[in-house]
């Protein structure tokens, strides 16, 4: 690196060899493994970026090339091919400088310039806000590297300089783009694998987004180390001895933690220092598979091993392919010290993973390599499945932290899923169309709910119905982007369809009041009036009264004024009544029960066009509708209960009992004994002698819920109950 970026890089991160501060001290670096021909075309780019970008300088004062050849050096340093040198080298000419694509691919080919193009943000288009660009360019990038992989490798590289140079930027650009770098660049290094780049974003996002915990942090572990060097070196010499005599050939060596894993684990864990049970750690490295086991066998005789902390990613490796023995041990006085055993091929892997072994062909692609493919395809069925960007980026963001529970198919196939992960998501993960139609799940033989949280090493067993389709409550509680995205899209469609229904549905019910219908409408009069609200198609119009974007009885009014070939105010006209329309059910995607008042089957109610969402069900007397509907009269339509509605709908009681012990355990018998779920519970006032509990129960109609309250009533306990 330059003098300028090693002098502001955080202490207590690890020296690293100077960068190359010429082209040809890169070509030197690169003589061993590059032909001649190649390293002319590496010249070639760098002259280009060179001219383009010159008089450019960043932050810190520096010509502006000199972080592409940075950039282009952390390339190599990953053993990626020339292409992608060539690529780090141009990889900001298309952003910022005159330099377009068709000039990169006369000159480079049209690989070269796919990529760079990848790697460009969306500057020359016009967005709503800066998140909103942010996030196009990103799904622009993830797009890109769908097609290329080393689109993401050269992005990382690019990410690591920046950050190794960040401290030139303003506080507020650095906390941003450490912030940045944590939530996206650093799990996208670890979803393939590549855990040294990994860790060094993640040590350098946490120095610069909390710099003050990070010092503190890195100050404890160094005084940490003064007291343990001794405890590591008779660990790692006793250990090595062992194997010596067994004849097993191992490099045995303590593992540095590096600082934000420690952050991240006392946090999320709430754990002191002192309880992090990876503070000692060693890697060894053996030849083979074989000695891996022999060698835990010999550790775990040597040290007695701590329950529960085995992991055997051997067997069973994690998503990105990362292979390793894990366990933690007792040393004196039950000091715990986690050893990782693994060959030198795993080690490799673990350091370097979708870049260990570069090969572009899918034929000769290591395992990261294989399943980091196999990642980028299902993110073009998120993206496809997908309509909001950031909605998608948000989506990926979740599928970048990889799963932690392993479970099985009937057949044994392995499935990785994230922590919590229900059969849902694990319906999902086997194929779509499983998930779409998944009714009920067996886990380990046994009948469970599609919401019972998975356990690793679980047999799940997913049963299916052609006729089932998704429902808007496993939006609660699936945990992995693809089951979360895929439900959402099969909603979507299938709310549009609905929407549609429901318009036509009550644009007929407006026509009524004319005393007319749409099918004895002239086709002309219906083609004017598409092309007046700029529709292609009629059902186009139809979803958009469905969901409430204009108003039924507006278009009503234009319609039947172009029937009339009269221009004047429809309003003149008399009109019928109609009858209100039924609500058939406790869901729908166009007419909702409001949760602002929760009408039940039994209330007077009233409903209330929304734009975007369609028909909003109000109880009659909701407080939070009067006002509206004096200033709104036409946004408000007849609704009325179905006579067969049937199904369970949401009703919240207010209950105050005397504050004793058991005085809730009471209520909630008598809730559970009258078939009313509690679907929430909120304690909004405690004092000394009482306490106010709202419930949010899951009920049958008005008629049960009056049950459920006498029942309450009658508790000794209860000082009051009434519904809100």
């Amino acid at each position: 690196m330059t003098n300028a970026a090693a002098a502001v890089m955080p202490q207590h991160l690890p020296e690293r060899p100077p960068e190359p501060a010429t082209i040809d001290e890169l070509i030197e670096s690169l003589e061993a493994r590059i032909t001649d021909d190649q390293l002319a075309e590496i010249r070639a780019a760098y002259a280009l970026a060179e001219q383009a970008h010159e008089g450019q300088t960043r932050k810190s004062g520096e010509p502006y090339i000199t972080h592409p050849l940075a950039v282009a050096s952390v390339v190599a340093e990953m053993n990626l091919d020339h292409h992608s040198i060539m690529c780090a080298l141009l990889h900001d000419v298309l952003e910022d400088t005159p330099v377009n694509k068709t000039e990169l691919a006369e000159r480079f080919g049209d690989d070269v310039a796919e990529i760079v193009d990848g790697l460009s943000k969306l500057n020359y288009l016009e967005f709503q806000s800066k998140e909103e660009a942010q996030a196009e360019s990103f799904r622009k990038m993830l797009m890109a590297m769908v097609s290329d992989i080393r689109v993401i490798l050269i992005k990382l590289a690019d990410r690591l300089h920046n950050m190794r140079t960040l401290d030139s930027m303003s506080p507020s650009s650095q906390k941003r783009i450490a912030k940045e770098t944590l939530e996206v660049y650093a799990p996208i290094a670890h979803r393939l694998g590549m855990y040294s780049v990994k860790n060094e974003l993640e040590d350098l996002g946490f120095h610069y987004r909390h710099p003050m915990r990070s010092r503190i942090l890195a100050k404890t572990v160094n005084d940490a180390h003064r007291h343990r060097d001794e405890v590591i070196r008779n660990i790692e010499e006793r250990l090595t001895g062992a194997l010596t005599d067994a004849g097993i050939n191992a490099t045995v060596k303590s593992r540095e933690k590096h600082l934000y894993s420690l952050y991240r684990k006392m946090r999320d864990k709430q754990l002191t220092f002192q309880e992090v049970f990876d503070m000692i750690a060693l890697r060894v490295v053996v030849t083979d598979v074989d000695k891996c086991y022999r060698t835990l066998g010999i550790c775990h005789h040597l040290y007695k091993p701590v329950p529960e902390r085995f992991k055997d990613y051997i067997a069973v490796p994690k998503d990105n392919s990362y292979q390793s023995l894990h366990t933690v041990v007792s040393y004196k006085e039950g000091l715990p010290v986690e050893v990782q055993i693994r060959t030198l091929e795993m080690d490799e892997f673990a350091e370097s993973g979708i870049a260990a072994h570069w090969t572009y062909k899918d034929g000769d692609a290591n395992s990261a390599q294989r399943k980091a493919r196999q990642w980028l395809t299902s993110l073009v069925d998120m993206e496809h499945s997908t309509l909001d960007v950031h909605e998608f980026v948000e989506n990926v963001k979740v599928d970048l932290y990889p799963g932690e529970i392993y479970l099985f198919t009937p057949k044994g196939r392995i499935i990785q899923l994230p922590e919590n992960a229900t059969p849902v998501d694990f319906a999902f993960a086997v194929h779509s169309h499983i998930g779409n139609t998944c009714v009920a799940a067996r886990v380990d033989r046994k009948l469970a709910s599609l919401s019972t949280i998975l356990r690793s090493g679980q047999t799940v067993e997913i049963m299916t119905s052609p006729t089932a389709r998704p429902s808007p409550m496993w939006l609660n509680f699936v945990v992995s982007a693809k089951a979360r995205t895929s439900i959402r899209h099969d909603l979507r469609n299938l709310d549009r369809q609905k929407a549609a229904e429901f318009g036509e549905r009550l644009l007929n019910r407006a026509l009524a009041r004319y005393d007319l219908h749409l099918s004895s409408i002239q086709e002309r009069s219906v083609k004017l009036l598409l092309s007046e609200f700029h529709f292609a198609e009629l059902h186009e119009l139809f979803e958009d009264i469905g969901l409430g974007n204009h108003l039924p009885s507006f278009i009503a009014s234009r319609l039947v004024q172009k029937h009339n070939g009269d221009e004047s105010e429809a309003d003149q006209i008399p009109l019928k009544d109609t009858a209100p329309l039924m609500i058939e059910g406790p869901e729908g995607s166009v007419l909702t029960l409001s949760k602002c008042c929760r009408p039940i089957p039994g209330d007077d109610v009233q409903g209330l066009i929304t734009a975007g969402k369609g028909i909003a069900v109000h109880r009659a007397g909701c407080p939070n509708i009067q006002r509206h509907r004096r200033r709104n009269a036409r946004e408000w339509v007849a609704v009325d209960w179905s006579s067969d509605i049937a199904g369970e709908f949401e009703a919240m009681i207010m209950v105050d009992l005397e504050n004793k012990p058991g005085a809730l355990a009471r209520v909630s018998t008598i809730l559970s004994s009258m078939n009313a779920n509690i679907e929430g519970v909120d304690f909004n006032n405690k004092g000394e002698t009482n306490i106010v509990i709202h419930f949010v129960l899951s009920i049958l109609d008005r008629r049960h819920l009056a049950r459920i309250i006498r029942r309450v009533r009658n508790l000794a306990v209860v000082i009051s109950v009434k519904r809100v």
